[in-house]
């Protein structure tokens, strides 16, 4: 018998061949890790999507009568206002993805238009429920004012982006809850300690409001080209002072990552306004009619609607006055103006006798 060995083939499946037990256990994790990344990513996107929208426009008379019938209560004067003041703060919180601006992880955390959205509504919500405290709801400046009113409206002047300690959210809803209580006893005709004033002297306060407002706003957006404006801090009164000198001639300009910010903040600005007019023109309804001044409500109503428009472009362009591309922003600066003109003329007329 010879001495030569046979070579016996290793077996299938031996250790010499195949993928360690250990890295084939990294392997899989690994994958699985990925996949479940992947799936975050596209339901972030998906949300995203879904929480960009902006809220459609309500009735303002029929979302109070809603109101009123669930309360148990019939309109009265100033009642559609402040259910129309209601239903914003509502809308700021319960829309899609509800309120965004103080999100801390995302989807809301990536997003950055609506919570500009969110602040225009905000900005409104502030100055008519400071207008409620003060005006609508005081008879004269010795009066005392409404003790649910003195809590709302330093609720909504908190800041806007924190998100504990106390959450955004719970001090705007503790100011829903607190004008919700002011309602329910403004439409109780058992109780006379709640009342709300149908008088052009308080609508013109809260005028005077709303045009700073949207002239801040007008402003801002036509600065996203750039623009070259006159000093005029101290026009038509030669004895004014400020606190340090300006240069005659001051150039604005709002960086190119601040456009669409501006763009969505007036737009949210202008949803809130649009929508209280509505609610005014049937509350003061009396008040305009002996003042002839409907029409001129109608007319600041047509030019926020119409800034209201559906935007068909993925994003807000800025392109030169008279470029090749659409400027989004001087649009928009252009029905905020004719808006805040008319709104002008609407308080000079209500200040006439």
């Amino acid at each position: 018998m010879d001495e030569t060995s046979s070579v016996i083939p290793a077996p299938q499946g031996s250790s010499s061949t195949s993928i360690p037990p250990q890295r084939g256990r990294r392997a899989f994790w690994v994958r699985t890790a990925l996949a479940l990344v992947a799936v975050y990513a596209l339901v972030v996107v998906v949300l995203m999507f879904w929480w960009s929208g902006e809220p459609d426009s309500f009735k303002v008379q029929t979302r109070a009568e809603a109101r009123a019938k669930i309360m148990g209560r019939t309109l009265v004067p100033g009642f559609i206002t402040v259910s129309t003041v209601m239903e914003l703060g509502e809308t700021l919180l319960h829309k899609p993805g509800g309120y965004l601006a103080n999100d801390v992880m995302p989807p809301g955390l990536l997003m950055d238009n609506i919570p500009e959205w969110e602040f225009g509504v905000l900005q409104q919500l502030r100055d008519v429920t400071l207008a409620l405290r003060n005006d609508f709801s005081r008879s004269q400046s010795q009066s005392e004012d409404d003790v649910d009113l003195r809590e709302a409206q330093p609720l909504f002047a908190y800041s806007n982006d924190s998100w504990i300690f106390p959450a955004t959210e719970n001090q705007y809803q503790q100011g829903l809850d607190r004008l919700e209580s002011y309602l329910v006893r403004l439409a109780d005709e058992d109780q006379f300690n709640a009342q709300f004033y149908v008088r052009s002297d308080n609508l013109v306060d809260w005028l005077k409001l709303v045009e700073k407002q949207m002239g801040s706003l007008s402003q801002r957006l036509s600065a996203s080209v750039g623009q070259a404006r006159i000093n005029t801090d101290l026009a038509n009164e030669s004895n004014a002072q400020q606190s340090t000198g300006t240069p005659a001639i001051v150039m604005t300009h709002t960086p190119w990552m601040k456009i669409d910010n501006v763009f969505y903040e007036a737009r949210g600005a202008s949803y809130a306004l649009l929508h209280l007019l509505r609610a005014v023109e049937r509350d003061f309804r009396p008040v305009l009619e002996d003042k002839n001044a409907i029409i001129s409500v109608k007319q600041i109503i047509r030019e926020l609607e119409e800034a209201q428009s559906t935007v068909y472009s993925p994003m807000i362009l800025n392109g030169g006055g008279y470029g090749l591309f659409a400027n989004h922003s001087l649009v928009m600066a252009n029905y905020l103006s004719r808006a805040n003109a008319a709104i002008s003329d609407l308080r000079k007329l209500l200040e006439r006798g």
